[in-house]
Parts: C-alpha cells; sequence; structure tokens
C-alpha cells in the first residue's frame, strides 16, 4: 500500500451572481464565500503538490522542532489533514524558508512550491490550501 500527501489549492469558488459585486461590498462577499457551505457555495480545489508519505515526514522534519510550523505540519500524521490559511502564511513562510538551507535538493522544491502557494494565500487572503494523506 503506496501512502502520500497531497496538498490542494482553491483554485475557484461557485456563487450565484447574476450581477457584478460593487468594490464596497467585496468583504461581504468575502466573508459569505469564508461560510461559504452554508450558502451553497463549492470550493474547487486543484492538487498542487504531492509527496510520497515517508518523504513529506522527512521534509517536515527539517522544519526547527517544536516550532508552531513544525507542529502545523506534524497535524497530517496526526489528524489525516490540515488546512493551510492566511492565519498561517507567517509563521509557515518563514519556517519553510529558514529550513530550506538544510534540506535535500526534492525538499528544497517542494519548499519553493510551498513558498509560492504560500505567497498566493497572502495575495488573496480568500484562497486556502487542504493538505490530506492519501493511501491507495
Amino acid at each position: 500500500m503506496s501512502e502520500q500527501v497531497v496538498f490542494s489549492q482553491l483554485s475557484r469558488k461557485f456563487i450565484d451572481e447574476n450581477d457584478a459585486t460593487l468594490a464596497e461590498a467585496q468583504q461581504v462577499v468575502y466573508y459569505s464565500l469564508a461560510i461559504g457551505h452554508h450558502l451553497g457555495v463549492i470550493d474547487c480545489l486543484e492538487a498542487a503538490l504531492t509527496c510520497p508519505w515517508d518523504e513529506y515526514l522527512a521534509w517536515i522534519a527539517t522544519l526547527e522542532a517544536g516550532s508552531d510550523a513544525r507542529r502545523k505540519m506534524e497535524g497530517v500524521p496526526k489528524y489525516g489533514e490540515i488546512v493551510i490559511d492566511f492565519n498561517h502564511v507567517q509563521m509557515l513562510a518563514r519556517a519553510f524558508d529558514e529550513a530550506r538551507a538544510a534540506q535535500t535538493p526534492q525538499q528544497q522544491e517542494w519548499s519553493k512550491l510551498m513558498l509560492s502557494m504560500l505567497h498566493d494565500i497572502h495575495q488573496e487572503s480568500a484562497i486556502y490550501l487542504m493538505v490530506r494523506r492519501l493511501r491507495d
């Protein structure tokens, strides 16, 4: 049985909207999207990064032991999935950037992609990542 960790990034949200939203109302729309499951909004996630299970564990082991970032990423083995949103961007970006010096070339590529995804979230706070452990 092979296991892997998949990072899926929000790519689209569907909402019934016949008219263009006024700029003044955009924050209301973002709030509505945040609670979207109650409003019939559907999140569309696309796989953005896939890591073999053992390699994921080795990658997150490069993060500072005991740090909030490491605890966050250890949620995947503990709970099977985690959500990374705007609240986690600064903490995780700093941790993955600092860890790159001690990482293998493959881990550095994953960290580079992770930093890019975190940048996307920083630019648009409605974006988030769903990180899941998958078993075949």
